[in-house]
């Protein structure tokens, strides 16, 4: 091609020196031309090539020549240990959480209760109905999604939503729960409202400070608000706050948790401190009511697995004096086996009981509720407990001699499986001193 262009490029200068330089001035454009067709014929003959190349592919997989691809695992419970509808497999747009580095939760120190109150995915409801064990003054129903499996609560209109149990929350308690922030057009924010309250029997109770006092945590995409109060002052709100940190994800998945310890309330959003409020929590009060509220008049939530445990689990005692520690604070997605990056604080724990103690060795067992395939639980089981002494060996430096692993499936239950806590009590992993 380079000397094509010298030779024509001479060409010119000759016909420049020439008597017919005013005839012949437009070789200079015919001679670009020509030069650009056979640019052009070489872009021509890749296209050609590629197309031919996909064409070749496209044949292959209609003859079923495709080259073989890693069997897809079986989604063998419909939940895990500690429940995680999302699979991030199944919706690419979501920013899957387990792609994201444990570094990103290193101050991330939230760790559930280690005793099932409630749990409550709404399973137990047929799709479109009212939940069973809800109460509402607006309406509702209970609904899939085509993007994340499960059964969805959504509250449909301003109101409130009194779930229809006293719950006696005790001191120390964790409260996690799913939502999807879903919008109407031309609707302002999907906020809603939790709201934990004192009141001495159960009924719907539909004032904007319920009962002798309590607390009211407002979620949406733009801020987060925390108010308690109580009936003894003039002014019910006793302390307040606003947060515009780990907002809401509108169309996603978000996982919200609630860590209160007596006074003390701590809210996350994802790897997120929302609220860290020492006197959050007014004292000298019985809170047994569970409200969620819609007064925006915005978007509609989609709400499931609420799970409510009461207890912080002594990591360092049931490890080294009980020689048990039972934990629901290590994640995984449906029928996966990687550790998600939010068990951050709880393989903390055990990780620092480990390094502190390094004549300590353990055994990390899986285990699984009933849904599913047996044989398939228990192979998931034992990746579980494989995937954790990973987690612990890589990201927090623990000797991988000193850990065994196993898994039982779904042989052994602390629960029964005929109810929704049943099953997430099942659903655990159990660290063994040896």
């Amino acid at each position: 091609m380079k000397t094509i262009c010298r030779l024509l490029l001479a060409g010119i200068m000759l016909v420049l020196t020439s008597d017919y330089l005013n005839a012949q001035i437009d070789i200079e454009d015919k001679i670009k031309r020509k030069v650009q067709d056979k640019a052009d014929q070489h872009v021509d003959e890749g296209i050609d090539k590629a197309l031919d190349a996909a064409e070749e592919g496209v044949e292959e997989a209609v003859k079923g020549e495709e080259p073989e691809e890693p069997a897809k695992e079986e989604a063998t419970e419909a939940e895990t240990p500690q429940k995680t509808e999302h699979d991030p497999q199944e919706n690419p747009a979501q920013a899957s959480p387990s792609t994201q580095t444990f570094a990103a939760y290193s101050k991330y120190d939230f760790v559930p209760g280690e005793k099932v109150i409630l749990f409550e995915d709404f399973s137990q409801d047929n799709v479109g109905d009212f939940p069973a064990l809800w109460n509402t003054d607006a309406s509702g129903e209970v609904m899939t999604t085509n993007v994340y499996p499960g059964k969805w609560f959504k509250p449909m209109g301003d109101g409130v939503y009194l779930l229809e149990k006293l719950i006696d929350f005790p001191d120390n308690y964790t409260i996690e729960f799913d939502v999807i922030p879903q919008y109407k057009e031309g609707a302002g924010d999907c906020d809603f409202t939790l709201t934990i309250y004192d009141q001495p029997e159960l009924s719907l109770n539909t004032d904007l400070y319920p009962g002798n006092a309590g607390y009211h945590l407002t979620l949406s995409e733009n801020y987060h608000s925390f108010v308690n109060y109580n009936q003894e002052t003039d002014n019910p709100n006793q302390i307040s706050g606003e947060s515009r940190t780990g907002l809401l994800v509108p169309e996603k998945l978000n996982k919200v948790k609630i860590w209160v310890q007596k006074q003390r309330i701590r809210v996350y959003m994802e790897e997120k401190k929302v609220f860290d409020l020492p006197r959050g929590i007014l004292a000298g009060y019985k809170y047994n009511h569970f409200r969620i509220s819609l007064w925006s008049r915005g978007g509609e939530p989609l709400i499931s697995n609420i799970r409510m445990a009461a207890g912080r689990p002594d990591t360092r005692s049931k490890l080294l004096t009980e020689g048990k520690l039972v934990t629901y604070g290590i994640y995984f997605d449906t029928g996966k086996d990687l550790v998600k990056p939010e068990s951050y604080g709880t393989l903390k724990e055990i990780a620092a009981v480990l390094q502190e103690n390094p004549d300590v060795r353990i055994k990390i067992v899986g285990h699984t509720d009933s849904d599913g395939n047996d044989a398939s639980n228990l192979d998931l089981s034992k990746r579980r407990a494989a995937s954790v002494k990973g987690s612990l060996s890589k990201d927090f430096g623990v000797e991988g001699s000193r850990i065994e692993t196993d898994g039982k499936g779904e042989i052994e239950p602390v629960s029964p499986n005929t109810t929704a806590e049943g099953k997430a009590a099942n659903r655990r992993v159990e660290i063994i001193r040896l």
